[in-house]
């Protein structure tokens, strides 16, 4: 049956994915994007687009009044160093814009919201690995702290006006569409530079892991959220799954892989470890293969030709 979609953050790198999945899955979806690091190209042809700040009033209205069955969450501040030097910034688009927008949705009968959520930063450090959506959370950047308070807001409005969320703790997702001059995204910045002949920079001794999974993957999973049963809210973990692969890959080892996509040997030279950034990250994902019936699909060396494949043609 046709639901339709709003979609924040649509125009972006995984939004857009999120909306060619609800699209394929016979869903109408509207985006809602105020283009500061989407690009309209990427909003499919007689897709609606909304050019809006999450933090405006007008957004608020297009939520409250669009007639939307789901309201899917991606729009965001995610430069986890950004949060670091600028804590206000990041809770004003991250916390103040979700709440502007589930004021919306409680006011237009949403009946679901799916929530991008961070489970590379809202467990933090010390996490045991895979970490299971249970773990203790104790964030160690701003932009953790801001996903986790946005789910507890989540819950919060569950309880108080029964708003059906559900949160998605993605791990390191990478694809097409990455942005490959931001400062999110180390897949695509290094296959960036690594076509164009240039050294690759790793922050500390690149020991540390990260634990990446395809943007294709990461859509999927959010269409299976939408329409899925849900267990009644008993803990803040009771409506969260993690999106993730549960393999540790170290960036150096992954610096070396997306030389190998590349056909390159990159030169990398080091730099000092970067504040806010956690040493081991990889997510069990055994709740959402039982409850979703979601599962990782693509694997990661042909994750990472498809993204270089699509770097060297853009």
């Amino acid at each position: 049956m046709k639901r339709r979609v709003l979609v924040t953050g649509g125009a972006g790198f995984i939004g857009s994915h999120v909306v060619a999945a609800h699209l394929a899955a016979g869903d109408e979806v509207t985006v809602l994007d105020d283009l500061s690091s989407g690009r309209p190209e990427h909003v499919p042809a007689g897709v609606r687009l909304e050019k809006l700040d999450v933090r405006a009033p007008e957004a608020r209205r297009v939520v409250a009044e669009g007639g939307f069955a789901i309201l899917n969450h991606h729009a965001a501040q995610m430069d986890v160093r950004r949060s670091v030097e600028d804590p206000v910034h990041d809770a004003q688009i991250n916390v103040i814009g979700l709440l502007n927008l589930i004021e919306g949705a409680r006011a237009g009968g949403v009946r679901r919201v799916v929530f991008a959520s961070s489970g590379g930063t809202v467990y933090g450090d010390g996490a045991p690995t895979p970490t299971p959506e249970t773990a203790g959370k104790l964030p160690s950047s701003p932009y953790g702290t801001a996903k986790l308070t946005s789910e507890y807001y989540l819950a919060t409005f569950t309880r108080l006006h029964g708003l059906d969320a559900v949160a998605l703790r993605y791990s390191n997702v990478y694809g097409p569409r990455q942005n490959p001059h931001g400062e999110a995204g180390v897949v695509a910045i290094f296959g960036r530079r690594v076509l164009s002949g240039e050294p690759l920079t790793i922050f500390g001794d690149g020991r540390q892991t990260r634990d990446m999974v395809f943007v294709g993957d990461v859509a999927a999973a959010n269409v299976l959220a939408a329409g899925c049963p849900l267990s009644p809210l008993t803990t803040l973990d009771s409506r969260a799954f993690n999106v993730g692969t549960g393999r540790e890959t170290s960036v150096a080892e992954l610096a070396a892989m997306i030389g190998e996509a590349a056909g390159r040997r990159p030169e990398v030279r080091k730099a000092p470890a970067r504040a806010g950034e956690i040493l081991r990250s990889a997510l069990s994902v055994e709740k959402a293969a039982r409850e979703l019936g979601w599962q990782p699909r693509v694997p990661l060396r042909d994750g990472l030709a498809q993204t270089i494949r699509w770097i060297a043609e853009g």
